[in-house]
């Protein structure tokens, strides 16, 4: 089964993120609030998925990113963030990032950029059932 990690100082995005991901079918094994944290729960969890968000106390989400790419050539890291200008989504890529979604927060774009980067289908079913759900958080 996949894991996801979740990387964002607002607890309500981190909320909401996770509903999602389990409505998605997918399981959530940690969540961070910090670039610093990210990084310990990286190397604790080796997550399948990381959805980091950029600005954050402390260590930022690119310098995270970066620090989890050279601990795991291989990691595979969604940038989640309300800072979506054309630079910084370059940077987002440059430090490892494989997509980066500018909030809010939409559904279908985080199950396509899941899709995409985990090579995975989601259960429609599954999500059909729970998509009321996840727009009464969004709300």
């Amino acid at each position: 089964m996949n894991s996801i990690l979740i990387v964002d100082d607002t607890a309500f995005t981190r909320h909401v993120l996770r509903s999602i991901f389990e409505t998605l079918g997918l399981h959530v094994v940690a969540e961070a609030a910090s670039g610093e944290e990210a990084v310990r729960n990286y190397c604790l969890y080796k997550p399948s998925l990381v959805t980091m968000d950029i600005t954050m106390p402390g260590m930022n989400g690119l310098t995270a990113s970066r620090k989890i790419m050279e601990l795991d050539k291989d990691a595979k890291i969604i940038i989640c963030s309300a800072v979506s200008r054309h630079d910084t989504v370059i940077k987002a890529i440059q430090a490892g990032a494989r997509d980066f979604i500018a909030k809010p927060l939409q559904l279908e774009r985080i199950e396509w950029a899941v899709q995409k980067v985990l090579g995975t289908g989601v259960d429609i079913r599954r999500r059909d059932r729970h998509v009321k759900q996840i727009a009464e958080v969004l709300v």
